[in-house]
């Protein structure tokens, strides 16, 4: 055979391999989902996802929300974004289901705490992660998981191109309550609450149940502040705390709170040790005695421990004590109030707490 033939026969054998290797990673790239920037999975949607908000018309910066929103998606050419108002009887989880049912990839509570907590509900379980665009007084949440706080294009660019993180909730039943009390009217005894950030019985829920809500609009968190000048001198709770399975401890108190996480407003941070998906609750037993010095010696105790410093003192007439639990039960020996999220559940002489790990999937900011 002519050595020209021969080479032709072996090009052509050549350039077949190779066409049918390339139609085979063409058939295999097609079938494989892309890779996004954020090193998930393209399916389609990740490009392109279809936004639903449910928005809280009473906030005053609602309808600035919604403009920069519709105008932002625009821009990147998304999919026009679904919008759905909450109402009095209905503050976010219903609106929720039905932005699922209609389709939604995102759903984002752009409001406040309460807000966030009713988009949540309607998401715990489903694998749809929530984005958030805070608008409220606390934010407790997105503090939480570093969500910008003041700007909405700032806060819609982590709804797109954060990074998706399953969380642990908590949640909180009053399982009784002071005797000729009754519960707010919104609020089901019979319901176990959610929260994404703490429970509380005693001082705290005192001080978010006295907040003037004007004031709260003016000076935001500061306002509960002010409120809780007015409990300083207040008594001290009786309570009986079981953890897990543990003995009953009795203890003098001003406060228990429960937390999922523990950053909160003003830059403290009560729960320096709670992490938001470790399957656990942290728990923390606050007391004060000696009026003003107890308060300002508790008051040191938490920026010391923000700081990652202790207080090895014998004797704290303010202190801060914690533990971790997956169940919680508080009894107090009169009604306290109580709270969750800052959503007053009115005053209970027993409440129940425990964590769903990993129910909900909340959209953040992608790591650097």
């Amino acid at each position: 055979m002519p050595w020209e033939l021969s080479v032709g026969i072996a090009a052509l054998v050549v350039g077949v391999t190779a066409l049918v290797a390339a139609l085979v990673v063409l058939r295999r790239s097609r079938r494989q989902p892309r890779r996004s920037a954020a090193g998930g999975q393209d399916d389609g949607r990740t490009q392109r996802p279809q936004l639903a908000l449910i928005v809280n018309p009473s906030k005053e910066h609602t309808a600035q929300i919604m403009t920069t929103v519709r105008r932002l998606a625009t821009e990147a050419a998304l999919p026009t974004p679904r919008f759905y108002e909450t109402t009095r009887a209905d503050p976010g989880t219903g609106q929720t289901r039905t932005a699922l049912a209609d389709g939604a990839d995102v759903v984002v509570a752009a409001g406040g705490d309460g807000t966030v907590r009713a988009v949540a509900e309607g998401l715990v379980g489903t694998g749809t992660p929530m984005g958030i665009i805070p608008a409220g007084t606390g934010n407790l949440l997105a503090r939480n998981l570093d969500i910008p706080l003041t700007d909405v294009a700032d806060a819609l660019t982590v709804v797109l191109g954060g990074i998706d993180r399953t969380i642990d909730v908590g949640r909180a039943q009053i399982t009784e309550r002071a005797e000729g009390e009754e519960a707010p009217e919104d609020v089901d005894d019979d319901v176990a609450h959610l929260f994404l950030v703490i429970a509380g019985l005693g001082f705290d829920a005192a001080m978010v149940a006295d907040a003037d809500d004007q004031l709260k609009a003016k000076m935001g968190w500061v306002a509960y502040f002010l409120a809780g000048a007015r409990h300083l001198h207040g008594r001290r709770m009786r309570a009986q705390i079981t953890v897990d399975d543990t003995e009953t401890v009795e203890a003098r108190l001003r406060s228990i709170m429960v937390g999922n996480c523990g950053r909160l407003p003003g830059g403290i941070t009560l729960l320096p040790d709670a992490e938001i998906d470790d399957g656990e609750l942290d728990v923390a037993a606050i007391d004060t005695r000696g009026g003003l010095a107890g308060w300002a010696q508790l008051f040191g105790e938490v920026v010391a421990q923000g700081l990652g410093m202790h207080n090895e003192a014998p004797v704290k007439i303010g202190r801060i004590d914690h533990t971790r639990a997956r169940r919680v039960r508080i009894r107090v020996a009169e009604g306290e109030q109580a709270q969750v999220d800052g959503d007053v559940l009115g005053k209970a002489v027993e409440m129940e707490s425990w964590v769903e790990a990993g129910a909900l999937v909340v959209r953040t900011p992608a790591k650097v």
